[in-house]
């Protein structure tokens, strides 16, 4: 006899929903939501570095930050000068910077004052010789933790910048980070105990607090997404975020260069009613990418998604927020160097009363912002909501992202020319116009010079050549040394021909005998 089999009630379907949703989204960003944190929204650097400064003054303990620059100017000094003294105090300091962040930001004598200070200062991927390329892969992270008990991450570098220079008039960047308090700040730790166990010797596991370890402080829950080079969590997530939205995705970006499925994932969204929002600046220290970033607008503008420019001096922020719950704040851009590329840091949480308060700072933000539309000939227009003052401003020392979104979307555009798979438009005509004058020059200088072509890639290549032969050294060493161990491990212990037994005594010494 057969039973029928109801379906679960409504109730049920729910939870059901909700428990598939949150192990997706764990999967998808390989990072758990942890429950029981506080959560403070910092807005630029006159909340953001204040804040910092606090807990550093306040550390007993440790003190764990990585910074991709910082700059040597008054904003460098005031945080050298207050680790220094936290580290005299005999507070453990520990300090990651990036190679290249630090290139024309910092001299080496700063960091020589920090380690004769005593804060233990550590240089994240450096050129290499046998590493020709590793330096395209960065620590684009910046977090700062204190005695485990309290987190920032951040948007924010260390820099005059960030606070801008009101005598003169000059308005500082905008930017967005956040403070964290309660069980997740044990995942923003592990996360620089990855960068630190990259940069030497490993942190000792016994200074690290785990989750269960940090009490409870308030209600918020959120994730931790740690980004690493060919792990790509965070794209896939914020695919999955596209596609999930039901009402609102608003998202601010620093450098905005998508891929085709995040592009596509986007005008889907817009198309099926969702209201989506991009905010990205208009100033920039780079003449073409402005060209370039308003030459990836048509795609979305056509499909609905509303395009805003920034009309400060600098848009630095990464952030998103989604249905007013879901909301991203950190050091990623949406762009393939920071999605597949680089070391980035994100926290993404999901709360009601956090998401409110990021939809009206992103509310806030448009009213200092132009928003982007398309002309009856479907070219893209600048139209002015609040000001109709266009600024260029000169952004020095500024981000490798910003060329490495210029540099994806001068691939995206001639690609597009040379193989006619998508109609181009006229903000694109200077980009081609560009790529072709420089083809130009490439190859007259191949044709009346061509050492000067043959020559720069003779050079790479025998680079390139010996650094290869010097990882195989290194790895045929390797194996060589654990070969040895192993057959040291293989190797049986002495027996006696008495018993066969290594642990027996000898005949000589045996009871009774």
């Amino acid at each position: 006899m057969s039973t029928a089999v109801s379906p679960p009630p409504r109730q049920g379907r729910a939870v059901l929903r909700r428990m598939l949703a949150e192990r997706a989204v764990t999967r998808t960003a390989g990072a758990p939501l942890i429950s029981g944190n506080d959560v403070r929204l910092l807005r630029d650097a006159r909340e953001n570095y204040p804040a910092w400064l606090a807990a550093i003054q306040a550390a007993e303990r440790t003190i764990h930050f990585e910074s991709y620059i910082i700059h040597e100017d008054e904003q460098g000094e005031l945080f050298a000068d207050a680790l220094l003294a936290k580290a005299q105090a005999g507070v453990q300091v520990r300090l990651i910077y990036d190679w290249v962040g630090a290139l024309n930001a910092t001299s080496n004598q700063f960091w020589r004052v920090l380690r004769d200070g005593g804060i233990d200062v550590r240089c994240f991927n450096p050129l290499r010789f046998d590493s020709p390329f590793g330096w395209l892969s960065r620590d684009h992270r910046k977090m700062l933790t204190v005695d485990g008990r309290v987190g920032f991450v951040t948007g924010l570098c260390v820099g005059h910048m960030w606070v801008g220079d009101p005598a003169r008039g000059i308005e500082p960047w905008r930017d967005t980070g956040v403070e964290v308090r309660g069980p997740a700040v044990a995942d923003i730790e592990q996360a620089f105990a990855q960068m630190w166990a990259l940069t030497g010797d490993a942190l000792p596991s016994e200074i690290l607090p785990t989750s269960a370890e940090i009490p409870t402080a308030g209600e918020v829950s959120l994730r931790v997404v740690a980004g690493a080079p060919n792990t790509a969590g965070l794209y896939r997530l914020d695919q999955m975020i596209a596609a999930s939205a039901r009402r609102t995705l608003w998202l601010t970006d620093a450098y905005f260069a998508a891929t085709t499925p995040y592009v596509q994932a986007l005008r889907a969204a817009a198309s099926d009613g969702v209201d989506v929002r991009l905010l990205v600046p208009q100033a920039t220290d780079i003449p073409v990418v402005r060209a370039l970033s308003r030459s990836g607008y048509r795609a979305l503008l056509e499909a609905g998604v509303r395009v805003f420019e920034w009309n400060g001096p600098m848009l630095h922020a990464k952030t998103a927020v989604a249905d007013g719950f879901w909301a991203r704040v950190g050091s990623t851009n949406l762009n393939l160097a920071s999605w597949i590329s680089n070391y980035e840091l994100d926290v993404v949480v999901e709360d009601t009363a956090f998401g409110q308060a990021m939809e009206q700072m992103y509310l806030d933000d448009l009213t200092n912002a132009t928003e982007i539309v398309l002309t009856s000939r479907r070219r893209v227009l600048q139209t002015h909501k609040s000001q109709k003052r266009r600024l260029r401003t000169r952004l020095a020392n500024g981000s490798t992202s910003r060329v490495a979104a210029g540099a994806i979307r001068i691939g995206n555009t001639v690609g597009a020319a040379v193989t006619n798979h998508r109609v181009l438009g006229p903000a694109e005509a200077r980009v081609l116009s560009a790529a072709g004058l420089l083809l130009v020059g490439l190859a007259l200088i191949a044709i009346f010079w061509p050492r000067g072509i043959a020559w720069p890639f003779a050079i790479l290549g025998l680079w390139v050549a010996l650094s290869l032969f010097l990882r195989a050294w290194a790895l045929h060493r390797e194996g060589r040394r654990l070969a040895r161990e192993e057959s040291a491990e293989d190797i049986p212990a002495p027996v006696t021909a008495a018993t066969g037994s290594p642990d027996s005594p000898s005949p000589e010494a045996a009871p009774g005998e």
